[in-house]
């Protein structure tokens, strides 16, 4: 069962122990949290829509009714949508329109999105739609919720979306399942969307107007992504740092450059935070060093004096992409918005706009995507610095056993510099690169999903690059037969256990694979304790 902190939104507690709590995630449309997408995405966490939001969107439903009702033509409620939104509809037809809309826009190519990135968007999609601006009847959103707490999870191909109108095309194929339509996972299968309903004991739902738009109007699969990525790359940072400080105990390295004093001197919050972490890592070494006097080198190269600037910059992106994917996660993206009457303007209005468009997001995707390149690259660095006998303070030649009959790792750099290189590709911006659709009537789109799609690529490739780095430092500190500080020697037999060590030439594709499902674990979060790194925050 699911243990967790209690100070993470708006939450229903089962149970009551000290510190944590087995919970649901309630829904208002205000409080979802970029951990509260990763444990229902992830964790399977149940969801349920609170009471408040039950009454906003019922009373913003009784304002569509009336005016679908009026005579006057109002957008996607009785009026087509994009360029056909001058064509409008009679009463009969208003509720097949918004049918034809989720099976008009199931476009979706490529592969299926992973069922986690799924079950993320169809839970931000309802703490949407429980916002009430939306003007759909409570059970829409309830009925998604549904199909998040018995497992069932639609088929969503990942390519389609332009980001402008919102990720249209992956939220028509969720959409299709609410409809009995389209396919879905349910326990295992991949069955018919009607079958996965009716053996959940759900009935399809009944589309009314307005309702089909509601669904598809926004930026969900891209902030799902997001969300999901981000958490990876937040473990990725405590990844980089942990191998850096073991590549400076293998190469002999100071961290006098790590001194709180420099970088109080400049205080952006990442920097701080990645110097205390270092300094706590290398707390208690007893390794020698090579710097000051008696040394050779008066001050380290840049791949190991620069980690904090670097490192640093990396987690101040990532913090200012967790505010931006906060804001969005509790935002009204639909089209048109519903405001019910209130003192300045007492008539109330449905207002059309541009809330789906996901420039925000696509702008802060591509930062991410930026950020993930220089992490890899220094990382990169590092490994070429351990390897190459110029520059590894006396280790042997690429860490082979026996240089010249082995190879050692030499061919391990080899692969990072390729996997950087694609890094480069993967970081040029999606979000330059608008192309108009639908008739020219939306004409400057934002590509965020693209931008989403590039990260999720990079963020495997960025963990590669560590994870050689890794296999290298050990290996390192292995042939130096070193004893590190406590922190470094548990992250060491944490890896080892995993990846054990090698005396000679081996296919190294497999210890590289096992140091990167390693990583993918998250595993050294929490070797040091971060007292002086949170106060950073």
């Amino acid at each position: 069962m699911l243990l967790r902190p209690k100070n993470r939104g708006i939450h229903l507690y089962l149970f009551s122990p000290p510190d944590y709590a087995l919970v649901m995630i309630v829904l208002d449309g205000q409080s979802l949290t970029v951990d509260d997408v990763v444990a229902v995405a992830n964790r399977a966490e149940q969801v349920r829509i609170s009471e408040q939001a039950m009454a906003a969107m019922s009373a913003s439903r009784d304002y569509v009714e009336a005016a679908m009702c009026g005579s006057a033509p109002v957008y996607a409620l009785n009026t087509g949508v994009g360029l056909l939104a001058n064509i409008r509809l009679a009463e009969p037809e208003i509720d097949q329109m918004q049918v034809n809309l989720v099976r008009s826009h199931c476009c979706g190519v490529g592969e299926p999105l992973p069922s986690n990135v799924v079950r993320g968007m169809m839970l931000i999609r309802a703490n949407v739609l429980a916002k009430g601006f939306s003007g759909i009847r409570p059970v829409v959103a309830e009925r998604i919720c549904d199909l998040l707490n018995h497992g069932i999870t639609p088929i969503i191909p990942s390519r389609g979306s332009v980001g402008a109108s919102g990720d249209l095309a992956p939220l028509a194929h969720m959409a299709l399942v609410l409809i009995g339509e389209g396919f879905a996972e349910y326990r295992g299968e991949v069955l018919p969307g009607d079958r996965c309903l009716q053996r959940a004991g759900l009935q399809p739902l009944q589309l009314r107007g307005k309702e089909g738009i509601s669904l598809l109007n926004g930026t969900q699969a891209m902030l799902s992504i997001g969300c999901l990525q981000l958490e990876e790359m937040e473990g990725l940072f405590y990844s980089a740092q942990t191998t850096a400080a073991l590549t400076m105990e293998a190469l002999r390295g100071t961290p006098a450059a790590y001194d709180p004093r420099l970088h109080a001197a400049r205080p952006h919050p990442g920097q701080v935070r990645s110097a205390q972490h270092l300094l706590d890592l290398l707390k208690g070494s007893t390794i020698p060093r090579t710097q000051g006097e008696g040394g050779d080198r008066i001050q380290d190269a840049y791949c190991l004096r620069c980690v904090p600037q670097v490192h640093g910059a990396f987690w101040d992106t990532l913090t200012e992409a967790r505010r931006v994917f906060a804001i969005e996660l509790n935002s009204a993206t639909d089209n048109p918005l519903v405001f019910l009457g209130d003192d300045a303007n007492p008539a109330g209005a449905i207002l059309s706009g541009g809330n789906f468009h996901g420039a925000p997001l696509a702008l802060a995707l591509d930062y991410l995507a930026i950020a993930l390149c220089q992490l890899a690259g220094i990382s990169e660095r590092r490994t070429e610095r351990l390897l190459n006998p110029a520059l590894n303070q006396k280790l042997p030649a690429f860490l082979a056993s026996q240089p010249g009959l082995e190879s050692g790792l030499m061919m391990a750099q080899v692969t990072a510099a390729a996997l950087v290189a694609e890094l480069r590709v993967l970081a040029s911006p999606a979000s330059t690169g608008s192309i108009p659709t639908s008739g020219n009537q939306e004409d400057f789109v934002s590509m965020g999903m693209t931008s989403a799609l590039k990260l999720q690529q990079g963020l495997k490739l960025a963990r590669m690059v560590i994870a050689i780095e890794l296999l290298a430092a050990a290996r390192a500190l292995d042939l130096r037969q070193d004893t590190s500080t406590p922190a470094l020697e548990e992250a060491k037999a944490l890896f080892r256990r995993q990846a054990p060590a090698w005396r000679e030439d081996c296919v190294l594709s497999v210890a590289m694979e096992k140091a990167d499902r390693f990583l993918a674990g998250d595993p050294f979060r929490h070797i040091v304790h971060l007292e002086h790194a949170e106060a950073c925050q």
